[in-house]
């Protein structure tokens, strides 16, 4: 049976359970639960930056690709807005932050490694 999130579109985060991820970050994660901190294989969640938020820089040893749901996110290429999707190829590196908080589906193909420490 398929795992189904009603409303996410719409916003409707009713059903889901938001955790600390990194300072600043949560996540509520729909599939492929790892530890804290941490990505898994085939893993997709929802991550919620409060305004200021950052994630050091890391490394992608999969796809990752990004859907912003609201607000916005930026990385070392960029600012992406609702609505934006970014895929980030296995290989890339980049480290990313939200002036003003947001709201992502994000889905990982592989683990990501951190390179440095957060701040």
């Amino acid at each position: 049976m398929p795992a189904v999130f009603p409303g996410l579109l719409g916003l409707d985060l009713a059903a889901a359970t938001f955790e600390p991820f990194r300072d600043g970050v949560e996540i509520a994660r729909l599939s492929g639960r790892t530890g804290q901190g941490e990505t898994g294989p085939g893993e997709t969640a929802l991550l919620r930056y409060a305004p200021g938020a950052s994630v050091p820089m890391h490394e992608h040893t999969g796809l990752e690709t990004i859907v912003v749901l609201s607000g916005s996110q930026a990385d070392d290429d960029g600012l992406y807005r609702a609505g934006d999707v970014v895929l980030n190829a296995a290989g890339s590196r980049h480290r990313v932050w939200s002036e003003e908080g947001c709201l992502v589906l994000i889905t990982w193909a592989a683990p990501v490694r951190i390179l440095e420490a957060g701040e």
